[in-house]
This record gives C-alpha cells, structure tokens and sequence, in this order.
C-alpha cells in the first residue's frame, strides 16, 4: 500500500497537466474567464470549496492531535513527530485560509465529530497505547491528505489552491513515511518487551 500510494502520488505530480492550473469543470455559471476555458484567479469549483473545508478541518485536527501527543506521548520520536506536525500544519493552515478568504470560502475552526472521537480515544490512552494509537491515527489521516491533495490537484478550478496542493503533497508524504517508520519500531519494540516478558 505504501509503496503504491506514492507511486500514484509522483505519477501524478509529475504530469504535464499540472503544469496548466485551472480546471473548469464544476464552475458555476458565472465564473470570469481569463480566457475560454481558463478561469480567472480566485475562480472556485465546487470541488474547490469541498477540498478547502476538507483540509482545513484536517489541519485543525492534526494541529490539536499533536498538542496532545507533545504532552501524552512517552516515546521521543513520538514527541519529535508531534511538534513536526505542530509547526508544518500550522504553517500550512495558515496558507490555506489565506487562499481561502481571497477565494471567498468559509472555512471550519473547530473539529468535527470524526476527529472529536478521535482526540476522547486518545485522551483516555496512557503510556505506550497512546504513542501507538496516536502513530496509527496519523498514517491513517496523511493518506487520506495525500489523497485529498491529490483529488484537488485533478479537479479543481482555483488554480492557487491546486498549487497549494502540489507544494504540500511533498510534505505530507514526508509525514506519512515518518509515522510509517515511527510505527514500526514501535510494534517491534513492543514485540520484544512481549518475547522478553515470556522468558522472565
């Protein structure tokens, strides 16, 4: 799955149709056109608005997941990996709400109930189990950002936001490939204190 996902995440990429922003597929009837066939800057779709309140609400999460695993988390990759995604996402929510409000797109501030449950189930997590179950809950959401990037950068009109995705791609792959890593050294870690735990 690992290997897949980024193969079709490079593939496309790195296609000569992203090279040419801008998709009017979607539009509303009264979108300005620069010219026939290429919208005006700021121009959105209606999958340009569902992917901004997508990724902000993700962003949000993935902000406030990680406040709570730099103070829950016992391993320090764990930690190192939370504040990482403390600073990247921040960084990133900011540019995304500024390209929003140029785009006139009301964005979410708070979490919705996916990721409320998610962040009770972590709070009631201690030690190890919650170092695991955090890692787990992230490979989980940077796949389904790649993903949606990926979906945005395909499909969406404003050609900011789609330029936004391409340059955020990179780094929410870098994410998933760290909290893949992060997650296996933890399961053997915890292999081993099982094995070590029977021989005592």
């Amino acid at each position: 799955m690992r290997d897949f996902l980024t193969t079709v995440l490079v593939t496309l990429v790195s296609t000569p149709a992203l090279a040419q922003m801008g998709n009017p597929a979607g539009f509303a009837p009264d979108t300005r056109m620069e010219e026939p066939g290429v919208p005006a800057a700021h121009q959105t779709n209606n999958q340009d608005r569902l992917f901004a309140q997508l990724a902000a609400v993700g962003g949000l999460a993935e902000v406030d997941l990680a406040k709570l695993a730099a103070t829950k988390a016992t391993d320090s990759r764990v930690k190192e990996f939370a504040q990482a995604m403390v600073d990247d996402h921040s960084d990133a929510n900011s540019r995304l709400k500024a390209l929003a409000d140029a785009a006139k797109i009301p964005l979410p501030d708070k979490l919705d109930a996916d990721h409320k449950a998610m962040r009770q189930k972590l709070d009631a997590a201690e030690g190890q189990a919650f170092d695991v179950a955090y890692i787990r809950s992230q490979i989980i959401a940077h796949q389904k950002t790649a993903q949606l990037l990926a979906w945005e950068i395909g499909s969406g009109e404003d050609a900011q936001l789609q330029q936004y995705s391409a340059a955020t791609l990179p780094a929410v792959m870098k994410h998933l490939r760290m909290a893949q890593d992060i997650a296996s050294a933890l399961t053997g870690q915890a292999s081993r204190e099982i094995v070590a735990a029977k021989h005592n």
